[in-house]
This record gives structure tokens, sequence and C-alpha cells, in this order.
């Protein structure tokens, strides 16, 4: 009994030396950040440690009005300054699909790929999010164990958390913060595919669209939306008893293509088969998107690119910042009390109601309240 009683308990201190330390890093989480782990951040993002750019992503994701302050500083630091080299553009890759299609394997698959040939890769894969908890459910680093392991790649996990468009609010700050890194491919994964899978498309270079080898449906192929936008169109499991299949829909989907509007000037549509479980097609899938790079980067229509995702991302942040300073608002909070009694009842109309609560935005900003309390946050 006492000869195992010193191993019980140094095992025991470990674990509770273990707990200590998450907590602690929790609790520091809660408080962060300062200046000085700002500018810590920033130089470990820099020399591309993943420790860093996991914190960092922590931090954009953050909803706390006192981390937003800080997310401000680190993106100011971390972003390109007039007068130095400008640094080599990279590509961001949406990929999207129906569930099912088999795009976390894919991704695997194509990283893996990536990185054996000297690339280094980061995956944001956005995930739905728990009701309870607003955290990522499926978990894609788990089911990426392959890829997360490889040291010239980085694999998050993020939660939607209803964000439409498949896209969270803070994935842009979170490609920004993978590219200062080092991460010269981003491939971004949806929660899955329908009409407003679309907004992917404002934040990446290019758009591969994932599809399983069942259906050929034209009608459904034909669809507006997603596939019209798609610059690579890839059926996966493309092997065993489905290869067949694969190769029709395949067939079916270079059937229809001219019925889409070109979406790029140097760039025609292409559509291949692969397969993530024998790698068959993955290095045709790498051949493709770097002949795509290099078609957008001689054209001039990937330095355009980026330039109108930054104008559009300034956009979507001005617009969700207006509305947590409404949603936020003292004035409108008051007003909507004195409106609800009227709602319920039915006397006041919605349109009518919204104009006041505005209106009480307008007369809290125009008294200077409101800018004090943006300040605050």
């Amino acid at each position: 009994m006492h000869r195992h009683a010193a191993p019980v308990l140094r095992s025991r201190g470990k674990a509770m030396s273990t707990y200590s330390s998450a907590a602690a890093a929790a609790a520091r989480l809660r408080n962060l950040f300062d200046a000085k782990d700002v500018a810590e951040l920033v130089d470990g993002i820099r020399h591309g440690q993943r420790l860093a750019v996991s914190r960092a992503i922590t931090l954009v994701e953050s909803t706390r009005p006192q981390h937003k302050q800080s997310a401000a500083a680190l993106l100011s630091q971390l972003s390109f300054r007039p007068g130095s080299a400008p640094p080599p553009l990279g590509l961001r890759v949406g990929i999207s699909g129906p569930p099912g299609a088999g795009k976390s394997s894919l991704i695997e698959a194509l990283g893996c790929a990536l990185v054996n040939a000297g690339e280094k890769v980061a995956v944001l894969a956005i995930d739905p999010s728990s009701a309870q908890t607003g955290g990522a459910i499926l978990g894609d680093k788990t089911r990426m164990s392959k890829l997360s392991c490889l040291d010239g790649a980085f694999v998050r996990p993020t939660p939607s958390r209803g964000t439409l468009g498949g896209v969270a609010r803070a994935t842009a700050d979170a490609v920004a913060v993978c590219e200062a890194a080092g991460f010269t491919w981003t491939l971004i994964e949806t929660v899955g595919v329908g009409q407003s899978e679309v907004a992917v498309s404002r934040l990446c270079d290019c758009m591969a669209l994932v599809m399983p080898p069942v259906g050929g449906d034209e009608l459904q192929v034909i669809k507006r939306g997603i596939t019209e936008l798609a610059d690579l169109v890839v059926v996966n499991k493309a092997d065993g008893p489905t290869q067949l299949a694969a190769r029709r829909a395949a067939a079916a989907f270079r059937g229809t293509l001219h019925f889409h509007r070109a979406v790029r000037r140097a760039w025609t549509a292409r559509v291949q088969t692969a397969s993530a479980l024998t790698g068959e097609g993955v290095g045709a899938l790498v051949d493709n998107l770097r002949e795509y790079r290099q078609a957008l980067l001689a054209s001039g229509e990937l330095q355009q690119l980026r330039r109108d995702q930054a104008i559009h991302l300034a956009w979507k942040a001005a617009e969700e910042g207006l509305l947590e300073d409404l949603r936020s608002s003292q004035g409108v909070q008051a007003a909507l009390g004195t409106l609800r009694p009227q709602l319920a009842a039915g006397s006041l109309g919605v349109r009518p109601a919204a104009e006041a609560m505005l209106a009480a935005l307008r007369a809290e900003w125009s008294s200077g309240q409101g800018l004090v309390e943006g300040i605050r946050r």
C-alpha cells in the first residue's frame, strides 16, 4: 500500500498543477490583453509560432468589449506598412459543399499535399455552433488529425455563431493573422452549402465546390447560388463502387458550365474528380489551384480581388459595429421599453417603432453620450 501511495500522490499533484495552469490561463484570457500582451503576440506571430497564432485568433473572435480594442491594436500592428516590401500574395480558397461530400477529408488530403510540397497551410473550419455554449460542435481539428500534426500546417475550428453565409464574423481577421504568420495558403471550409453560402466568395480568392458522386440531375446542377460562383468543382469519392458515379456527375457539371456567366476574366471554371481516401486527383487539384493563382496574378485580377475584399470587409465590420451600438444603446433600450406595450397590443406598427428606436440612437450620438460609450467599449 505504502509503496504505491507516493506515485498516486505525485500523479494527483501533477494533475492539480495542470489544472491550476489551465485555470490561470483561462483567468489571464478573461483579462487579456494589455499592450505588452499584444506586442508579444505580434512578435510570436511574425516568427510563425502556432501558439501565438492560436491565441491571436481567440482574441479577434472574442466578443468582450475590452478584447475588441486589443484585437484592433493587434491587427493594426500586423497590417502591411506603406514603404516596406509588400508580402507575397498567397491564395485564399473557400471550400463549400453539401453535408456528406467529404469536405474535411479532402481538405486534409489537399493540405498534406501542399505541406509536403513545401507550402505553409492554414485551415479555418467554420463549424456549426452549439446552442448551449456557442462553441464549435463538429471539431474539424480532431477530424484532421494527420494534417494537424504537420509542422507546416495550422488547423483551427471556428464556431459560426449563427452568422449567415457560412463564414464566422472573425474569419477575415483570422485570415489576416495566419497570413502575417507566413501561411501562404488559407483553406476556409464553410458549414454547408446554400444560397447564403455565397458570402464566403467575398472573402476568398478562389471558390471550390466539393460535391458527392450522387444526383446528376442537371436542374439541380444548374441552380443558381454557390454553383455559379465556383472556380473549381471537385466531385469527391471517386473511388471503389462510386468511381463511375463520380465520373458521370463530373460530366454532368461540365455539360452545364456554359449556362453560367464567367466569374473571372482570366479563368474558366474547371471540373475534376478526386478521392480523399486514395489520394487520386489530389495532385491535379493542387495543380489547378496553382494555375488559377498564376493566371489571376498575371492578369492583375488577384490584386483587384484583394482590394475589393478589403473594401467589402471594412463595410461589413462597420455594419456589425453599428448593430452592436444599436443593441447596447441605453436610449434605444429605454425607447423599446416604452414601445413594447404598444407593439404587443398592436396599436403601433413595426416600422414606426423601428424609426423611434433609430431616432433614440441618433439623439444619443448627437448628445455625445454614444461617443463616450463607444470609446469605453
